[in-house]
């Protein structure tokens, strides 16, 4: 195991939040798939926002209108840039990933997919990339497959394939398992979905913070992520889908911002991104999300997963020392997610207890309930681990684990 040089300490005093204090001790924050911290830099991206820039955008011939549109279209360019899309007008702002996905399942799906024809997701998805299709597949009345993974938590790639058929119109899998920390093949499955004519979706949640994105060579037909777990602000998040796409499908929502003209005849919607943007937009979350691209940007996504990696191995190799700790997902690509369960420890109980040392982690079935049930278990604890982490907060949560089991004991 090499050690990084990365300077952790210098790097967490750009998160004010890490320096909060629990019960009395310092916060030891490992809930980092459930939502990042945010930097300084973003936190005061939204504050001058609020403070001397608020205004809407595209609406307005006043300066603070289009100073405010000029920070907004500019924090699109930086997504682009980010997850090296071709054009800004494929990058649409939505409230997270969730409302990205169900937009691809009620727009895309509802226009051109029919009676018979087949989706296919996997084991491992979250539920707002299970229940959207399912929901479709009830008005539409399509076929929904589940490609499964095997005890590791890995894809069992040659099922999937099997399940690949002329009938497939639509794959939508997760690219980094939120309960797993599993890394899947996404290439190999675009390239495999291509084959049989359908379209794909890769739900990047999980990704954007831990590995570098690249649209145009994953050659992926749509993309989503959200920006609370990229270091931005909660309440925004983004769709990438190829322009020749977008451009084929109808509006999302309706309103202000998404229309070219209106009568009480006829309405002719607006071009791309727009269309796909009715209403007031979350102005100081695109700002703040601008500037989270930024931050994640000046630290080197090389360099964060690389300590990432480090902070992973020693984090497996100092839980699977805790006698009878079962881990959870053992892919051999996997970000730093380390979910496990104990003999006789509920996980709430678990989080219950480590919280009391100022310890957050999650439990809970994390919105995987088909991976819960693969398991056969309830629920899991997970440790979620990023960049401003360090191997001292591992060795923190080791020693309360051990105090939770000689409290059960």
């Amino acid at each position: 195991m090499t050690k990084t040089i990365f300077n952790v300490k210098k790097l967490r005093a750009d998160f004010p939040n890490l320096g909060v204090r629990i019960h009395g001790k310092p916060l030891v924050y490992l809930d980092n798939a459930a939502t990042t911290f945010k930097p300084q830099a973003v936190i005061d991206a939204v504050t001058e926002h609020y403070a001397s820039g608020t205004s809407n955008v595209h609406r307005g011939v006043h300066t603070l209108s289009q100073q405010a549109t000029n920070a907004f279209e500019r924090s699109r360019d930086k997504i682009r840039d980010f997850i090296r899309a071709e054009k800004s007008c494929e990058i649409i702002f939505t409230r997270g990933a969730t409302e990205a996905i169900n937009l691809v399942a009620d727009s895309y799906g509802g226009a051109f997919l029919n009676k018979g024809d087949e989706i296919i997701i996997s084991e491992m998805e979250h539920h707002s990339n299970i229940v959207p299709w399912q929901i479709l597949c009830a008005s539409k009345e399509c076929v929904l497959k589940v490609a499964p993974f095997n005890d590791q938590g890995e894809l069992i790639y040659e099922e999937f394939e099997k399940l690949l058929s002329p009938r497939t119109k639509l794959v939508a899998m997760v690219y980094v398992s939120n309960s797993l920390g599993t890394v899947n093949p996404v290439k190999d499955v675009i390239d495999a979905a291509h084959k049989k004519g359908a379209v794909i979706l890769i739900d990047g949640a999980q990704t954007v913070s831990h590995l570098a994105v690249d649209v145009k060579a994953l050659d992926c037909d749509f993309f989503a992520f959200s920006g609370h777990k990229v270091f931005g602000p909660s309440g925004i998040g983004v769709l990438y889908g190829k322009e020749k796409l977008l451009n084929r499908m109808p509006p999302y929502q309706c309103g202000g911002d998404m229309i070219a003209s209106v009568t009480f005849e006829k309405t002719a919607y607006t071009v791309l991104p727009y269309k796909f943007e009715a209403g007031t937009p979350n102005v100081a979350g695109v700002i703040g999300l601008g500037a989270a691209m930024d931050y994640v940007r000046s630290v080197g996504l090389d360099n964060i997963a690389e300590y990432e990696h480090e902070l992973l191995a020693y984090g497996t190799k100092a839980l699977s020392s805790i006698d009878g700790l079962r881990l959870i997902g053992t892919a051999e690509h996997k970000a730093s997610i380390l979910s496990f369960v104990l003999p006789n420890i509920h996980p709430h109980d678990l989080g219950t207890l480590v919280d009391e040392e100022g310890i957050a982690i999650r439990t809970g079935h994390h919105c995987t309930q088909p991976v819960m049930k693969h398991f056969g278990v309830p629920a899991t604890s997970r440790a979620s681990l990023t960049f401003y982490n360090t191997k001292e907060e591992i060795d923190k949560l080791v020693k309360a684990i051990l105090k939770a089991k000689e409290i059960f004991k």
